[in-house]
C-alpha cells in the first residue's frame, strides 16, 4: 500500500497541551507541546514538525488531517469573540437575560447568572410575527430592518444573529433579513437561528445561535489560517474537524457552524474509550479523561457513549447545572469539571483545601514548569509526591522544577516555611485527595442522573494526567479494573483517527401519538436526509453511509424529552403503537416507572448519516534495540527489571514508599507489576498504588486490577 493512502495526522488543542499523532500503518508517533494561546496554530505547527521528524515523514505522504480544538469553548469562556448583535422579534430582545426564569442555586441571594454574549443595546427588535404553526400574523416590516443597519455599522458589529419567534417552523422572515444584511453589510458574518438550531424552545435556540455567531469570525479566521499554513507546509490532503457529537465533518461545515466544535476534544476521547471498550469486550465502562485543564467522565454501555442534544458552556457557579449558557447541538453526554493537572489549589476562609476550577493553563502553567507560574497546582502536587519523574516529563523535553513546586505548595496551603518534608508532602497529598474526590463525586452524580451505576464498571483512563490518578479514583469508586491504553496521554487525538465522518440534523415538528401523522413525519425525514447527505458527501464523497433516526418524546405536559430510535425505512400510521412501547421502555429504564393512560407527544426529530470508520486501533509496537516488534508476537520475559526506584507517596499507605520505576515499552504481555510502582511512557506516567497489580495484555494495554478481585 502506498504510504499516502494510509498516513493520517490528528491534532487536539487543549487548554494546556496540544497533542499531535501521526499514524502510518501499524506505526504511531506522538508528541505533546504547550498550547500557544496567542495563536494556537503556532503550537499545532510546532507539534507537527516534531512528530514529522520522529516519524521521518513528509507532509505530502499524509492522506488526511483530523483536528479538534478548545478554541471555540475558550473564546466563549474568556469572552474574546466577535462584537455580536441580535435581530429578533419586537418585544423579545430580553429573552437572553430572562432565560429559564428559575434559580439554579435556590438559597444564594447573590446568585450570578451567565452574562449574555450579546449586550442589550445590540439586541434590536424587528416588526414581524409568525405563530407556532408557521402562519404569518404580521408581515415582515423591512423598514425596521433597514433602520438597524446604521446602528450595526456605527457599533462596529462583526457578527449578526437573526433569531425570530417560531422561525424553526417557518424561516421565511429570517431568510429575507439575512439577505438584506448581506447586501447592506457584506463584510459582516450572519447567522440564522433557523439554520443553526431549528428547534422549539426560544431561549435555547437564541442562545445557541448567539454562541455560533460570537465565535464564527474567530473560528473562520483560525481555520482558514491553519489550512493556509498546512498547505504552505506541503499538506495537500483534506482537513476534517471533530464535532461535539463524536463525528468528523468538513472544514466548510465547521466554519459555518463552529458551535458544533465546542466539545470536540472531549468527544474524541469518548470515541477512543468506546473503541477500547468494543475491542476489549468491556460492556460497562467509565471513561476518565484528565488533561491539564479539565477532567471529563463519560458512561459508556455496550461500547456506545450516551448522546444528548443539550450542553452548557461557561458555567459560572462551580460548574453547577443551569449556571451556563445553553446550546442545543449533538453532543456526547459527559460531565466536565475543572480538575486537571493545571487546576489551582488554595485554602478558603474555612481553612479547607479547594482545587479548581481555575487553571494555570500553559501560560504561565504550574510552578514546576519554570515559566513564571506561582500558583500551586495538581501537577505541582504530583511532582512533590514523587509521581512524576522531573527529568522524563513530556519525553524529557521539559525538565520540571521540584523546588518551585514545593515553594508554591508551601505558600498556597500556608505551610510553615522550612517545615519537614513530610508536612509539605501531606499538603501535596491533600491537593491530590481533594481533586480525586471532586472527580469521584462528579462520576457518581453523572451516572446517577442518567439512571446508571458506577459499581462494577471498568475504568478506561487516558489524557496526560489520568493515569497518575486512575488507581486512587478507582479506589474511591470501588472499581476493580483500570485500563490504560497504548498512547493514553494523547487519547483524544487518537479518537479522531477512529471517529466516523457524520452529521446530524434536527427539526421540530409537533405531534401526539394519539393523532400520529406518518406522512408528515416522513416528509420531515426526507428533508433532513437531503441536508445531512449534502454535508457528509462534502467530507466523504461516494462513501457507504449508515443512517439513524430518533424522535424526542415525552408524556403530555412534561418539560423535557427522551430519545427513541426510529426505523430507517420510514414510518406508517401503525408505528404509533410501537413508538409508544419503545418510549415506555426507555422512560422506565431512566426513571424506574411509566405513567399509564397518559398521551405521549413528539417535539423534535433527528437524523444522522455517517460513513462508518472501520479502522482498528493498532496493536502496540514495542521496541527492542532498533527493531520494531508487534506486541502480540513477544513471549513473556522471565524477569522484570525496574529502571530505578525512588520514594513516592502512596495514598493507600499514607506515607512515602520506595517505589520501582518501569518503562512501559519494556514490559511484555503477561508480565505483572505489583504496586506501589510507576510505569512511565513518553506522554504520561501510570501510578500503580498499593493494593493494585498491573500487567500488559496482548494489545499492549496496561491493565490495573485490584488484588484479590478476581478471586471474589
Amino acid at each position: 500500500m502506498d504510504q499516502a493512502t494510509n498516513t493520517r495526522l490528528a491534532v487536539d488543542i487543549g487548554g494546556t497541551f496540544t497533542d499531535v499523532v501521526i499514524e502510518r500503518g501499524s506505526e504511531r508517533f506522538t508528541t505533546k507541546v504547550l498550547t500557544t494561546h496567542r495563536d494556537p496554530a503556532d503550537g499545532v505547527l510546532e507539534g507537527i514538525e516534531q512528530v514529522l521528524a520522529v516519524a521521518e515523514a513528509e507532509p505530502a505522504e499524509t492522506s488526511l488531517v483530523l483536528h479538534g480544538t478548545t478554541l471555540a469553548t475558550n473564546a466563549i469562556i474568556e469572552r474574546h469573540g466577535a462584537v455580536t448583535a441580535l435581530l429578533t422579534t419586537q418585544g423579545h430582545r430580553d429573552v437572553l437575560e430572562m432565560a429559564f426564569e428559575n434559580r439554579f442555586e435556590q438559597y444564594d441571594i447573590n446568585i450570578d447568572r451567565p452574562t449574555p454574549l450579546v449586550p442589550r443595546h445590540l439586541r434590536l427588535g424587528i416588526a414581524e410575527r409568525i405563530d407556532a404553526h408557521g402562519n404569518v400574523l404580521l408581515a415582515l416590516d423591512e423598514a425596521t430592518v433597514s433602520t438597524c443597519i446604521p446602528t450595526l455599522r456605527d457599533q462596529g458589529v462583526e457578527s449578526v444573529v437573526v433569531g425570530l419567534l417560531h422561525a424553526y417552523v417557518n424561516s421565511a422572515h429570517e431568510q429575507r433579513i439575512g439577505e438584506m444584511l448581506k447586501e447592506a453589510l457584506p463584510e459582516i458574518s450572519v447567522t440564522l437561528a433557523s439554520d443553526v438550531c431549528p428547534e422549539i424552545r426560544e431561549y435555547e435556540r437564541l442562545s445557541t445561535a448567539c454562541a455560533n455567531a460570537y465565535i464564527k469570525p474567530l473560528m473562520d479566521g483560525y481555520l482558514s489560517s491553519l489550512e493556509t499554513k498546512l498547505r504552505a507546509r506541503g499538506f495537500v490532503c483534506p482537513v476534517l474537524l471533530m464535532t461535539s457529537g463524536g463525528g468528523l465533518t468538513a472544514l466548510a461545515t465547521a466554519r459555518k457552524y463552529p458551535i458544533r466544535l465546542v466539545e470536540s476534544g472531549p468527544a474524541g476521547g469518548a470515541m477512543f474509550a468506546a473503541r477500547i471498550a468494543a475491542e476489549g469486550g468491556y460492556d460497562e465502562v467509565l471513561s476518565f479523561d484528565m488533561g491539564g485543564t479539565t477532567a471529563k467522565i463519560c458512561v459508556i454501555d455496550g461500547a456506545e457513549p450516551m448522546l444528548s442534544r443539550a450542553f452548557e458552556v461557561d458555567r459560572v457557579y462551580r460548574f453547577r447545572k443551569g449556571s451556563g449558557l445553553p446550546v442545543r447541538i449533538p453532543v456526547i453526554e459527559m460531565v466536565e469539571i475543572g480538575a486537571g493537572g493545571g487546576s489551582i489549589a488554595r485554602v478558603d476562609k474555612l481553612a479547607r483545601i479547594q482545587v479548581g476550577p481555575e487553571s494555570a493553563g500553559s501560560e504561565p502553567g504550574p510552578a514546576c514548569y519554570g515559566l513564571g507560574g506561582q500558583d500551586a497546582t495538581v501537577t505541582d502536587a504530583d511532582v512533590v509526591l514523587g509521581r512524576i519523574e522531573p527529568e522524563s516529563f513530556a519525553s524529557g523535553r521539559m525538565k520540571l522544577d521540584v523546588e518551585a513546586a514545593r515553594v508554591a505548595i508551601v505558600n498556597a496551603l500556608v505551610v510553615t516555611p522550612g517545615s519537614a518534608n513530610s508536612e509539605v508532602e501531606l499538603a501535596a497529598h491533600g491537593i491530590s485527595e481533594v481533586v480525586d474526590e471532586n472527580m469521584a463525586a462528579a462520576a457518581r452524580a453523572h451516572a446517577t442522573e442518567r439512571g446508571r451505576e458506577v459499581a462494577g464498571r471498568t475504568m478506561i483512563a487516558f489524557g496526560g494526567a489520568a493515569p497518575l490518578h486512575a488507581a486512587q479514583l478507582a479506589n474511591k469508586l470501588k472499581l476493580d479494573r483500570v485500563v490504560i491504553p497504548v498512547d493514553a496521554g494523547v487519547g483524544s487525538a487518537i479518537g479522531f483517527l477512529i471517529a466516523p465522518i457524520s452529521y446530524e440534523v434536527v427539526r421540530s415538528r409537533y405531534m401526539r401519538l394519539s393523532d400520529f401523522d406518518a406522512a408528515a413525519a416522513n416528509a420531515v425525514m426526507t428533508d433532513m436526509h437531503a441536508e445531512a447527505l449534502e454535508v457528509v458527501n462534502a467530507a466523504a464523497p461516494d462513501a457507504e453511509l449508515t443512517e439513524s433516526r430518533r424522535a424526542y418524546m415525552r408524556y403530555l405536559g412534561q418539560g423535557y424529552e427522551i430519545a427513541v430510535s426510529l426505523p430507517v425505512a420510514g414510518l406508517s400510521d401503525q408505528h404509533a403503537v410501537e413508538l409508544r412501547r419503545a418510549f415506555d421502555s426507555a422512560y422506565e429504564a431512566i426513571y424506574g416507572r411509566t405513567i399509564p393512560n397518559l398521551d405521549v407527544e413528539i417535539l423534535s426529530w433527528t437524523l444522522s448519516l455517517s460513513a462508518p470508520n472501520t479502522h482498528k486501533l493498532s496493536p502496540a509496537i514495542l521496541r527492542e534495540g532498533s527493531a520494531a516488534i508487534p506486541a502480540q508476537t513477544l513471549s513473556k520475559a522471565p524477569v522484570i527489571t525496574p529502571v530505578k526506584s525512588s520514594a513516592v507517596f502512596d495514598p493507600v499507605e499514607q506515607r512515602m514508599l520506595e517505589t520501582a520505576h518501569y518503562q512501559r515499552d519494556s514490559l511484555r504481555p503477561g508480565e505483572k507489576v505489583s504496586g506501589p510502582a510507576l510505569v512511565m511512557e513518553g506522554q504520561t506516567t501510570t501510578a500503580v498504588t498499593a493494593g493494585f497489580e498491573a500487567h500488559v495484555d496482548d494489545r499492549g494495554w496496561l491493565i490495573l486490577e485490584r488484588l484479590g478481585s478476581r478471586d471474589e
